[in-house]
């Protein structure tokens, strides 16, 4: 059986988004794309004091909700601002090699730090973001270069220095986790 994604909307997110990530993700893997029933944010993921959501926790209603075949992902979408404990906010969490994996667009928009939007910026962001998780579910780690889009995002300004694409090395390493 082949490899397929599906994107799964926590909460409300514009389908211009979906669909280009939708697009990108089909290209980048070379697999079906699909658009699944979203799912509420889950207000006990909710955490005062930090005004954030923490992913974890997300990740795991996901894993009670969705029971996936083997060569299956999936990538939730939110538009809340995530944080794991051991971090002030992440871009994205993933399971090393399992099915699941979440984004979050919020600190991907300029708006976030009270510039101006850029829609084109915060897409390719997006799209990075996106490779970048599900990367994680076919079991590739942070890469040392740089550019590649499996470089660790520690700031914004890591995410928009590295390609939406993988380096030579990574390609090479999914190609081998796609394999059948």
């Amino acid at each position: 059986m082949e490899s397929k994604i599906y994107l799964v909307p926590v909460g409300k997110i514009e389908e211009w988004i979906l669909k280009t990530l939708d697009d990108h993700l089909e290209e980048t893997f070379k697999c079906e794309v699909e658009t699944g029933k979203g799912m509420r944010v889950p207000q006990e993921a909710y955490n005062s004091r930090r005004n954030q959501y923490f992913s974890s926790f997300i990740l795991n209603k996901l894993r009670q909700a969705i029971k996936p075949a083997k060569p299956q992902k999936i990538l939730a979408i939110s538009d809340v601002d995530l944080y794991v404990e051991s971090l002030n906010f992440v871009f994205g969490e993933a399971e090393l090699g399992g099915h699941f994996a979440i984004i979050s667009l919020a600190r991907l928009r300029q708006s976030f730090y009270g510039f101006p939007g850029d829609k084109a910026l915060f897409l390719e962001r997006a799209k990075k973001e996106a490779v970048h998780e599900l990367g994680h579910t076919f079991g590739l780690r942070h890469c040392p270069n740089p550019e590649c889009v499996m470089h660790f995002s520690n700031s914004l300004r890591d995410t928009d220095r590295k390609r939406a694409s993988f380096c030579s090395r990574c390609q090479e390493l999914l190609k081998k986790s796609i394999a059948p």
